[in-house]
């Protein structure tokens, strides 16, 4: 299905069968690692009071 594309392309992309299921296992590890790595300080807008306002405009308005 759609979902398995990305690992679909990572293998077809590396001819050695063992570097292509490397790279697959790393390229996972690596989603699995950021938000750890991730050091910052700064929040997001996400709680800022104008992209509040906006989004429930959005959802008022939908």
């Amino acid at each position: 299905e759609w979902y398995f594309l990305f690992a679909y392309a990572i293998l077809r992309s590396i001819p050695n069968k063992l570097g292509g299921v490397l790279a697959l296992l790393f390229s996972i590890l690596v989603l699995m690692l950021v938000p750890m790595l991730h050091t910052s300080k700064q929040r997001g807008n996400t709680f800022r009071p104008p992209s509040q306002i906006l989004c429930w405009a959005l959802v008022a308005t939908c």
